[in-house]
């Protein structure tokens, strides 16, 4: 009880009165202190939960689940915090609504919003789409609200759109902070974000996006790394460049992953496409070309096959600090002679790997949990006190 006493006083001292009823869609709309207020809270949560205590803060009420995109671990750890604080969880299959027959967002938010608490979507397909349709969802479900519609407002959390995949990074960050024995230790830190190769398609920017938009913030040296025509989106990079200099930490790029990995203490190799080709995949989207499409994937798994070298390799490895970095993924990764003949990493790194890497995971449901709870609760640290203090087993047996 003394580590839930411990959490509780340190929520006490930062400040989350504007994280109550807002949205989680991006982590640099979001201030240190309510950043470490997501960690803080989630940490107690798990706690709780450890310690057979029922954290449910609703009896009853409706999370509803939207994946324009395919997800295990971002599906299940939205349906396991949704279900942690009491929600029961209803997965919206658009290909079954009316949206089929022309059901504009405005009406579709509001008809699925009657007794919803959360909306969780994942939208990550399309540059100037994902992002942007999120906005909508909850311009629209604010002014059902305003109108006396909706009783409640849903909350609505980004699990992953064209920008940034903020649930991820957070419990990447979340299992950095538990791993290195707290935040301050990973200022000065050694971080290389890296493209690797991957025999699959273009694959979403907003995983090494959420990595350098916040990883820069702890004051970590953060390296990205990719071939020369995979870039992100500049206006992230930007704020990257703008993290590293108020937190004193760095934010460089290169086009070598040695480079990168020379003296790292964490790595990250992961494919993404370029932007340049995401813009115009979303183009081609917008023209019904799915016969473009096609034709664009075809190119960009030829483009990705002139950089099979980027693997994260023992040799790879053996450059970082000591040879002992921490190699993260946020899964599933392509790996060399398993999933794939030649992939992201070679399966010996990623076996040796792949407990922590389980570990990085199950830090999702718990942040997860932690962003609905501090939009839904005025006054968190005394709402968990009183979890505590009512101290409902979660199971009995």
């Amino acid at each position: 009880m003394a580590e839930m006493k411990d959490l509780i006083q340190k929520l006490e001292q930062l400040d989350t009165q504007n994280m109550y009823g807002r949205d989680f869609l991006l982590t640099w709309e979001k201030t240190d202190a309510e950043l470490q207020a997501v960690f803080t809270v989630a940490d107690a949560l798990r706690a709780l939960r450890e310690q057979n205590i029922s954290p449910r803060i609703f009896d009853s009420g409706l999370a509803i689940s939207i994946f324009r995109d395919n997800s295990t671990r971002t599906r299940f750890s939205f349906a396991s915090a949704s279900n942690l604080l009491g929600l029961t969880v209803q997965d919206f299959d658009e290909g079954k609504s009316q949206v089929a027959h022309g059901e504009t967002i405005r009406e579709t938010s509001n008809m699925i919003s009657f007794m919803a608490d959360v909306i969780g979507i994942r939208d990550d397909m399309y540059i100037g789409k994902g992002n942007a349709y999120m906005r909508q969802v909850a311009a629209a479900v604010q002014e059902g609200y305003d109108d006396g519609v909706l009783k409640q407002r849903p909350t609505l959390v980004n699990l992953q759109c064209d920008i940034d995949h903020p649930t991820q990074s957070m419990a990447d960050l979340l299992h950095l902070i538990h791993h290195f024995g707290g935040v301050e230790q990973l200022k000065g830190k050694k971080i290389a974000m890296s493209w690797a190769y991957s025999p699959s398609y273009g694959k979403p920017l907003s995983v090494p996006q959420g990595i350098i938009g916040l990883m820069t913030r702890m004051g970590m040296e953060v390296s990205l790394a990719y071939p020369e025509g995979y870039d992100l989106m500049p206006e992230v990079e930007e704020v990257a460049k703008r993290n590293a200099a108020a937190s004193g930490g760095r934010f460089t790029k290169t086009h070598s992953m040695e480079e990168a990995f020379v003296g790292a203490d964490i790595v990250y190799p992961k494919s993404w496409a370029s932007y340049a080709a995401m813009e115009r995949r979303t183009d081609l989207y917008g023209a019904n070309d799915f016969d473009g499409i096609k034709a664009l994937e075809k190119e960009l798994l030829a483009e990705n096959a002139r950089h099979q070298d980027w693997e994260c390799t023992e040799a790879m490895m053996q450059k970082t600090r000591d040879g002992k970095a921490l190699y993260l993924h946020c899964l599933p990764a392509d790996i060399t002679g398993v999933s794939c003949g030649q992939g992201e990493v070679a399966a010996s790194v990623f076996d040796r790997y792949r407990a922590p890497l389980y570990r990085q995971a199950g830090f999702k449901p718990y942040v997860i949990a932690a962003m609905i709870f501090l939009s839904k609760v005025k006054n968190p640290a005394r709402t968990l006190e009183s979890l505590q203090q009512r101290g409902t087993s979660r199971f009995v047996g």
